[in-house]
């Protein structure tokens, strides 16, 4: 872990949302956003998943401003609500991660069962949809917004056995390139202030699962903390940089 001053002056006193935050990549990523001196917001559907999150974060950097509210991120009122009262509460938002995952496959692509659709296109597009359009207006008053989605490098390449992963993964990328095209007309002549950027991973590890498998190479994995560093790193490029464009974090298929 670093000390924190690669991005401190970027996050120092921003206001940060992070939907999906009590799962090891959300525990991780409010820890270093805390760590860089900004002041975090986690929503999770699991309070005492979203609690010991908070509360390992708050552990680690004591006197960090980290908490957390159980959100139903499946209803854009809800959404709505919790994007209003952070910023009613803070006074501004800066940020939002989205970090809301899920995953179903199949062994063939003749045997994919619609069901998995039915459940990613909730988890990976509505959850999408209803954070952007909560909090685009606050992100488009800030100085320093950004809307940071976590995606696949199967976007790009689907699988047979993957293909309502993949299809769900595609769509909030382009959903989350039309919030980008957003920010970028509405900045002007002068470029975007704020900025939406996508996060490429092959897939997510951390030290839970590399306990229950020993052996597993995991190749091309993101570890979970490496993610955290380069969410907080868009913070520390320009808007016009970022902005509507993929941050690779493995290789391109």
């Amino acid at each position: 872990m670093t000390d924190g001053s690669s991005n401190g002056g970027a996050l120092d006193g921003a206001v940060v949302a992070v939907a999906g935050a009590g799962g090891p990549a959300g525990r991780a990523t409010l820890t270093r956003l805390a760590e860089a001196g900004a002041v975090v917001v986690g929503a999770d559907h699991d309070p005492a998943r979203l609690a010991e999150a908070v509360d390992a974060a708050r552990y680690a950097h004591g006197g960090a401003t980290v908490v957390g509210d159980t959100v139903d991120l499946l209803d854009l009122a809800s959404a709505k609500e919790w994007a209003g009262r952070i910023e009613k509460e803070y006074g501004r938002v800066d940020g939002v991660v989205h970090l809301v995952g899920g995953w179903r496959g199949s062994a063939s692509f003749a045997e994919t069962d619609l069901a998995d659709w039915d459940l990613l296109e909730k988890l990976l597009i509505r959850t999408v949809q209803h954070t952007s359009l909560a909090f685009h207006d606050a992100l488009a008053r800030s100085d320093r917004g950004r809307f940071v989605l976590i995606s696949a490098a199967g976007a790009s390449a689907p699988t047979a056995g993957n293909a309502a992963y993949a299809a769900s993964k595609a769509a909030a990328e382009a959903w989350t390139l039309a919030l980008a095209d957003a920010f970028r007309k509405e900045g002007g002549d002068d470029g975007p202030t704020s900025a939406a950027a996508i996060l490429v991973v092959k897939a997510l590890v951390h030290d839970a699962m590399r306990a229950e498998r020993p052996n597993a190479k995991f190749a091309g994995f993101t570890d979970v903390t490496d993610l955290a560093e380069a969410v907080a790193g868009v913070w520390s490029r320009p808007a016009a940089e970022v902005n509507g464009n993929r941050l690779w974090l493995t290789e391109k298929p």
